[in-house]
């Protein structure tokens, strides 16, 4: 089947073993989900039940209006970290309130085509920005390995093997999923002590309900809210894109962007007036439901958040005696084949300029340092922008001759390059305006034709220029600018300097 025919759903559904794929590794992402929606929870200082409505809902909507098949999205640290201020200082049904108007900024923000800003993000910031998540969701597991029985790292030893071993020999049930069957049986037939989902907060015992936050509908309200609405709202919409575009480049599909964007939008709204944390893209889940599980389409999606639902309502019992230790060996493994280990080769980093290497390492040490992926990625951004300036700068190159034309002896300036604020800034001192005034030199000509001109201030630097040249007795003419150019310094000439 074709990248295209996996994703489709009515493909899937025809298909008994494509359906199989896809439910299993619906199951596999909701057991995965469970823990890290309880610790978001925490991380919001709300009730666990809150984290694990909103992973059942972001995943149910975003299946069925988002823009990317296969991609995960849930309760998140990021949105977490951005909301837990308005919990701390105003309570719940602010917090809430908060949650749906960043959904509605993210469906402004899908409207306005905020997805159009993902060409500006390059290569080395989205590598930085992969390698970063797979940091993170390795180091999210380290406090699962500290101060726990011993039992725990062996079992996390085998969860490895199992998940890094079966594949080699069959594919026919995820790796993960056998783990975290194989690994809980042996614990509690064994009576083996360890760490269990049920240690790290109740699970629900019922269905969510409809959520109206109590807040006055007025000015100061939407003062409170709007900062930390805006926040969430950039930073989801971040992660979520940047996980599309990984998806995109696993399945070798494309998706909506658009749709993505304005699908979160509409999955927080729905998942607030739920009495939900909001969230975005997961780039864990996603990656077990991608690469681990080999699913393609909106049905795995759908099931993960589906499957979620009925095993922490119905069979919270069962699923609060899995060890700790066997979702801590699937997401070790989910960072592991996350990182992208071509990137950090020597033969591969002697190829690259030390440019963009260093933006990846930006990059990665901002998220890292911050655990906030939209810093992390400004960072990435600014430094290629201000690299890339410094090194289009230094083409522009300027170059004098002296010929003599029909009698006269004209200095001839041949600049060559592109002409804007980083290289132009340095272009007033590259002629010779004494020697050019001199009884020797008849005519002054600056030939423009290896330029283009793409902003004012190379307009400002040229007026400067011919005001120079003026003052010391000389005419300047300039030659062989393009059509954008000539257009450009017809509408600004003479206008910026006085």
């Amino acid at each position: 089947m074709t990248p295209e025919q996996l994703m489709s759903l009515r493909a899937t559904l025809r298909s008994p073993r494509r359906l199989l794929t896809e439910s299993l590794a619906g199951l596999v992402v909701a057991l995965a989900l469970i823990p890290e929606a309880i610790a978001f929870s925490v991380i919001a200082g709300v009730d666990p039940r809150i984290g694990l409505f909103a992973s059942f809902t972001m995943g149910v909507v975003t299946a069925l209006v988002g823009g990317r098949p296969a991609m995960i999205s849930a309760a998140t640290g990021a949105v977490a970290l951005v909301i837990a201020p308005v919990m701390k200082e105003h309570g719940l049904d602010y917090l809430i309130a908060t949650i749906i108007l960043a959904g509605v900024f993210q469906i402004i923000l899908a409207v306005l085509g905020v997805t159009r800003l993902m060409r500006f993000i390059p290569r080395s910031v989205m590598i930085g920005f992969v390698n970063a998540l797979a940091i993170l969701v390795f180091m999210s597991q380290m406090p699962e390995l500290f101060n726990v029985p011993w039992m725990v790292y062996p079992i996390v030893v085998v969860g490895l093997v199992i998940v890094f071993g079966l594949p080699r020999v069959s594919t026919a049930i995820p790796a993960p999923l056998v783990a975290i069957v194989l690994i809980t049986v042996v614990t509690v037939m064994g009576g083996i002590d360890v760490p269990t989902v049920s240690d790290k907060g109740e699970l629900p015992d019922s269905l969510p309900g409809f959520f109206l936050p109590n807040v006055p509908l007025t000015l100061e309200t939407f003062q409170i809210i709007a900062p930390f609405a805006l926040s969430m709202a950039l930073v989801g919409l971040l992660e979520s894109l940047m996980t599309a575009k990984l998806v995109d480049d696993i399945t070798d599909t494309r998706s909506n962007k658009t749709r993505v964007s304005w699908g979160q939008g509409a999955a927080n709204i729905v998942t607030g007036f739920l009495g939900g944390l909001g969230g975005c893209a997961v780039i864990g889940q996603t990656m077990i439901n991608v690469k681990g599980s080999g699913a393609r389409s909106r049905l795995s999606t759908f099931l993960a958040g589906v499957f979620l639902l009925v095993l922490v309502v119905a069979l919270g019992d069962v699923v609060g005696m899995i060890p700790m230790a066997a979702l801590v060996a699937v997401m070790i493994f989910v960072s592991l084949i996350t990182f992208d280990w071509h990137s950090v080769r020597l033969s591969t980093l002697r190829r690259l300029p030390k440019s963009e290497t260093a933006v990846m390492l930006l990059t990665v040490a901002a998220v890292v340092a911050t655990h906030n992926l939209a810093v992390g990625v400004g960072v990435g951004v600014l430094t290629a922008m201000v690299l890339f300036a410094r090194r289009v700068a230094h083409f522009a190159t300027v170059e004098r001759t002296e010929l003599e034309l029909n009698g006269e002896t004209v200095a001839t300036y041949t600049v060559n390059g592109e002409l804007f604020f980083a290289s132009s800034n340095d272009l007033y001192t590259q002629f010779d305006y004494a020697k050019d005034s001199s009884e020797g030199i008849d005519r002054v000509i600056i030939d423009l034709h290896g330029s283009h001109i793409w902003d004012a201030s190379t307009v400002a630097v040229l007026d400067s220029v011919t005001e120079k040249y003026r003052n010391h007795g000389r005419e300047v003419e300039f030659i062989g600018l393009n059509e954008a150019s000539v257009r450009m310094r017809e509408r600004l000439a003479g206008k910026l300097n006085s």
